[in-house]
């Protein structure tokens, strides 16, 4: 997800009860919720690199404690900063339940993730299987608006009303806090069932006269009951809309059909790349387009299905979401790493193995 619904998550863990029980527990929650998001840094290293390692370790059950543990200490320099303060003198820190919190907060961000259809790989380093639940996009209104307002309502009253008193404006906090929790499961049930729904149908058809082999439906990023489809077949893909509410797939006319590319000594020396390798073992519908550059040598990209439709609907841009692709030269030999900046393409120097 992204850092919003990470950093609000985390408050409202704290407002739920947590924070009657030490002091910094509202903070140390809220910074640690997004904290495993720290692997952006890897971009300093290049785009193939960072791409192999977002949403690795600091993502996975093992980075978790560790990521804790930072958020720990960065805390603590804060509270050492301020004079060992806090806004309730008679709540002192304690540390020990500060980092169960703390990791509370980093297994959180993993189930966030999960629910998208990015993916995470939680037992990195030691099985690195990407899973994903595929019920909600990456940014969700249903989901920040209940965060939301599980913080600002009790605000907002405490503003109205200036005449309650501590402990009642503590109790608000905490109701409130807890039913946007709830209100988020809830959501998530929801989801879950129209996503099996829009499975289930498309499941239930044939694709120009093929059975599927597999089939994906993938949250579309406005209309909740809106799935983007993806279908194997043993000679093609197929990307249909599903309306889950009814349920019925391609209610448009807008299947696509996307045949499935001949292997050849181009893509197979691409796919042996650095970024080859790193991008088939995360996407889930791979496919690759070869264009042969005039002054000789080709370019390899590699385009994940999954995001196909999205790129359709964000119209008026060049790019294609989480495309990348593989200069080769005449030999074969990789040349660099190619991405898509709006209307311009950029050649990046492939970087080694890690």
């Amino acid at each position: 997800m992204e850092p919003v619904t990470h950093f609000l998550t985390g408050a409202c863990l704290g407002r739920a009860g947590l924070n009657r029980k030490t002091a910094l527990a509202t903070l140390t929650l809220t910074l640690a919720a997004e904290a495993p998001d720290l692997d952006i840094l890897a971009r300093v290293k290049g785009p193939a690199f960072s791409f192999a390692h977002h949403r690795g370790f600091t993502h996975s059950f093992l980075g978790v404690p560790l990521v804790a543990f930072a958020v720990l200490g960065f805390v603590y320099l804060i509270w050492r900063l301020r004079g060992r303060k806090t806004n309730d003198p008679n709540l002192a820190p304690r540390w020990g339940l500060l980092f169960a919190y703390a990791c509370l907060a980093g297994l959180s961000h993993i189930l966030l993730d999960f629910t998208n259809n990015y993916g995470v790989r939680p037992f990195w380093p030691f099985w690195e299987k990407w899973y994903s639940w595929d019920i909600v996009f990456i940014i969700e209104p249903v989901m920040l608006g209940f965060l939301f307002l599980g913080l600002v309502i009790p605000l907002l009253f405490s503003l109205i009303d200036k005449e309650i008193g501590a402990r009642r404006r503590e109790s608000r906090g905490k109701v409130a806090a807890i039913l946007a929790l709830a209100g988020v499961v809830l959501m998530w049930g929801v989801r879950d069932y129209e996503h099996r729904r829009a499975v289930s149908a498309l499941q239930a058809r044939t694709y120009n006269g093929a059975d599927p082999l597999r089939v994906s439906a993938y949250p579309h990023w406005v209309n909740p009951f809106s799935w983007d489809g993806v279908v194997e077949t043993p000679a093609f893909f197929a990307l249909a809309p599903v309306d889950s509410l009814a349920p019925e797939v391609d209610p448009r006319g807008e299947l696509e059909i996307h045949y499935k590319p001949e292997e050849t000594p181009i893509t197979l020396a691409a796919k042996k790349s650095y970024l080859g390798r790193v991008y088939l073992d995360w996407a889930q519908y791979p496919v690759t387009e070869t264009q042969t550059l005039p002054g000789g040598g080709y370019i390899v990209t590699f385009q994940d299905l999954r995001y196909v439709r999205l790129a359709s609907a964000l119209r008026g841009r060049t790019r294609r979401p989480l495309s990348a692709g593989v200069k080769l030269d005449g030999a074969l030999r990789v040349v660099g790493d190619v991405y898509d900046r709006g209307d311009t393409q950029v050649v990046v120097p492939e970087p080694g193995p890690d």
